[in-house]
Formats: C-alpha cells, structure tokens, sequence
C-alpha cells in the first residue's frame, strides 16, 4: 500500500527548516547532557547534527542553562554547526524567558509543556508570559502535552462529565481525548496571546503503541497545525526500537506527521546518535525519505557457514555511512543508491540484479566465485582475498560516474 498524501497543515519555520505538510517529514533529537556544561553541551549538539539531526533540542530548566544558551549557540555557529536549537522548558520557563532575553533570542523554537505551566490552574498568566516572548522574537512553540504530566484539572473535570453519562466511556479514550482536548485549548490560547497559526506545532506524548496511534489519529482531524511525532520513554535497544517504528510507522504511512523524535534510553556512556539514525531508518524504509543507500543483505542460514557475508556486509555499512558525509557534499541522488549483499547462490544473484550494485558470496560448497552485478547486469567476478576493497572499488566507481556533481547541477 502506498504511502497516504500528507496532510495539509500550516508550515512553521523553525529556525529555517521548514515543518508541515509542503516541506520534509523532519527528524530532531535532544541532547541528554547539563546545558550549564557548555563545551559537553557543544560537543553533543554537534555529534547529533553531524548524524543528521536537523533540529536538536536542549533542557533550560535552571539560570544557569539559560545563561549558557547563547555561548552554546556561537560555539557550535564557531564549529560551522548551525542546527536549530530548541528550548525545552517545564515549570519555570516562563521566568527564564524574560530573565534571560538572549536565551529567548538564541533559540529557535520553545517547547512548552501546557501540564507544566499555568493552564488548567488559576489562570493561564505563566503560558502566556512565554507565548508573549515568543512573539516578541518571533519564535515558533511546540505545545507539547505528554500523558505522563496532562493537566489534573482538565483530566478530573473531563472523568466527573464522562461519569455522568448513561453510558460512560472507558477510562483510557477519556484520557486520550483530554490530551487531545488539552492540546487544542493550548493552541487557541496561544493565538489569543498574538501567536499565528503558522508558529504552532502540537504533540501528545505517549509511551504505548496503540495509544499514540488513537491520539495522533484524533488530533490529525480536528486542527491543521503540524503534528510533531514521538513515542514518549520508548526504552532502551530492541525494544525502543521496536516500539518506535510500529507506532510512527502506522501514521506516518496514513499521511500523518510533520516531524519526529525516537525517544531511545541509551545504554550506559551510549551513543546519543542512535535515535537519529533510527528516526532515519524509518522514513527511509517507508519511503519517505532517502538518508543514505540502503543494503539488502540475507540473514544467512545453513548454506552460509561461513561468517565472511555478514563481515563484508557489516564492513559495506560502515564504509557507506563513513563516506556518506562526503558524498553529500560531492553528488546529488547518491542517498537514493542500493546495494545487496547476499550470502548464497539460492537468491544471491537475483536480488543482487534488483539493486544498483549486487555481490552474491559463495555458499557453504559452492564455487569460490562472487559474481558482482551492476543495474541487473553480470559486471565482474571476484574471486580471492581482496573480495571487500576490489567490490569497495567498483562502489566508489560507480558512485563517481552515476550521480551528478552537484557543482555541475548547480551550473
């Protein structure tokens, strides 16, 4: 099944990425270090920028982060970095922003949590103090409700009604219409205080699969606002994986999703990239989006004895996103390019044929011969030592005579 048509929505301009129906599903990621340690905080911005992160967002919950915000910002505009930065701000954000004005100027987009501030409560004063700033610096807001801090008070008031009715409503769709409720009621508020509709991004957060998919589903008919994606605490390796790409997979493919963040809890000192180059991996695989070229490799079985296929395909992968920051700069289309690895006669050759550029490895028993195809066609057979950097070689070759420099596009 094809992909839905994205649905239409305003677009925000978030520090000059685009986000909303016309422009590229976007992937961003949020740094996990204290935004007071400046050069750690740099550092990580730039790993995840360099990953592919293109918006990255950082906690501002105390003075010091929001001082160190600025120098934050001219460091990495120093390193040739210039990645949007988002503030993320709970309970106190709305003194921050008016204490630290170049705080306020620096970042791109504020993220304001409507359970964490004032909404629901007394009076929306300390929600609007933030959406006030932000018109004054012109900065778009993500009002992003999240089921582990949804406003009480809009939560109660909506379980008394649903109480009420001659036939009550579970518990868990009165919940996910609340978020839903809480995020749209944000939103109007926000316009009230001077925000376009065009300066909105909504998300409602939640860390089940089957939830996240009801309640983005729900919000997606009733605002044009885009829609900011994520499973909320996914959890660690195979599982926050797993769970990540059933639930976005879903709406993503119904047309449903302006940009998203996989919410991966890494392994201790682990690599904080991770998220971003899964986020990658899922528009990729649903064809969504091209980040780099993808390889098909079999996942052996008792005709590939030998570990060599999975060595060679594991050595293509890295060799691939090792280049991938060059190629970028060099030639256009190159992301689009698709490679097979493939470890046995049984379908080696012809998925190798359904590629760009296809090796089948010799089985368990079979001939020491690895035929190389180039667009479905017997190019070459390897045979020997040296089978990973002579098929490394036809690669770059290949690379360096299909795609156009982009210095030539740009002619």
């Amino acid at each position: 099944m094809a992909i839905a048509q994205r649905r239409k929505t305003h677009t925000a301009n978030v520090g000059g990425v685009l986000v909303g129906s016309n422009a590229p599903v976007v992937v961003q990621s949020m740094t996990n270090t204290d935004t007071a340690d400046i050069p750690g905080t740099i550092q990580q911005v730039a790993a995840l920028a360099r990953a592919g992160s293109e918006l990255v967002r950082v906690t501002v919950n105390n003075d010091d982060a929001a001082a160190a915000v600025p120098h934050i910002f001219d460091g990495l505009e120093k390193m040739g970095v210039h990645v949007p930065i988002i503030g993320d701000f709970h309970y106190n954000g709305h003194l921050l922003l008016k204490k630290y004005p170049a705080c306020a100027r620096a970042l791109a987009k504020y993220r304001i949590n409507p359970g964490n501030v004032s909404i629901g409560r007394k009076d929306d004063t300390n929600f609007g103090a933030m959406i006030e700033v932000a018109v004054e610096n012109q900065k778009p807001v993500r009002i992003g409700v999240n089921w582990g801090s949804l406003d009480q008070s809009l939560l109660t008031s909506m379980m008394d009604e649903n109480s009420k009715l001659d036939e009550p409503k579970d518990a868990r769709d009165v919940m996910m219409e609340a978020m839903v409720v809480s995020a749209l009621k944000s939103a109007e508020i926000a316009e009230k205080y001077g925000m376009r509709p065009d300066q909105i991004i909504l998300s409602a957060k939640v860390s089940g699969v089957q939830d996240l998919i009801d309640v983005y589903r729900e919000l997606a008919k009733r605002c044009e606002y885009p829609l900011h994606l994520g499973l909320t605490e996914a959890g660690m390796g195979m599982k926050g994986i797993v769970a990540s790409t059933a639930a976005l997979g879903v709406v993503l493919q119904e047309g449903i999703g302006d940009t998203i963040r996989v919410s991966l809890t890494p392994a201790p000192n682990g690599d904080r990239t991770e998220e971003v180059l899964c986020g990658q991996q899922i528009l990729q695989s649903l064809g969504i989006r091209s980040f780099m070229p993808q390889v098909t490799a079999c996942p052996g079985c008792g005709r590939t004895t030998s570990v060599f296929f999975q060595e060679m395909a594991q050595d293509i992968q890295t060799y691939l996103r090792e280049q991938m920051p060059v190629w970028k700069m060099k030639y256009t289309g190159v992301e689009e390019m698709k490679l097979a690895v493939m470890g046995c006669v049984v379908n080696g050759p012809g998925e190798s044929k359904h590629s760009n550029i296809g090796i089948s490895l010799p089985g368990t028993f079979e001939a020491p011969t690895a035929p190389v195809y180039v667009d479905g066609r017997l190019f070459t057979t390897l045979r020997g030592d040296a089978i990973v950097q002579e098929f490394i070689k036809i690669l770059d070759q290949y690379v360096d005579s299909h795609y156009a420099a982009r210095e030539e596009v740009h002619a």
